[in-house]
């Protein structure tokens, strides 16, 4: 029997503090709460991909890395990413990457709380 996977359906980063990961990607994103979630973890109603935070997995030390999530490219697809980014950096969110146009639209990377590298695209 084969099994044939169809790619990425959900995508949760592992933080210390869902509380404050929670209200920093509604407060500076704009992201809404999913009507339910399981304990621990909070989904945001995103499409075409559910995003959430949650809490630590057995086993994961956030404190023994040097930045959580370092080697994966986690993408938000934005209305408009420069007004969003000049947003993020008046309110102080460090940006790592300044706004460029590239073959994905206007994109610049800035790290959440827990030190996840986002990069957002769009016009």
């Amino acid at each position: 029997m084969s099994t044939t996977v169809h790619g990425p359906d959900f995508i949760a980063l592992q933080v210390r503090d869902v509380e404050a990961a929670a209200r920093f990607y509604e407060e500076h994103l704009g992201l809404r709460r999913a009507p339910a979630a399981p304990p621990g973890a909070v989904v945001f109603d995103t499409r075409p991909i559910p995003f959430a935070v949650r809490g630590l997995l057995p086993g994961v030390d956030l404190d023994g890395v040097a930045q959580p999530g370092l080697g994966v490219a986690l993408w938000f697809a934005a209305d408009d990413a420069q007004g969003l980014h000049d947003r993020l950096a008046g309110a102080g969110v460090p940006v790592v990457r300044a706004p460029e146009d590239g073959p994905f639209g206007r994109t610049f990377t800035f790290t959440g709380p827990e030190g996840y590298a986002v990069t957002v695209h769009g016009g």
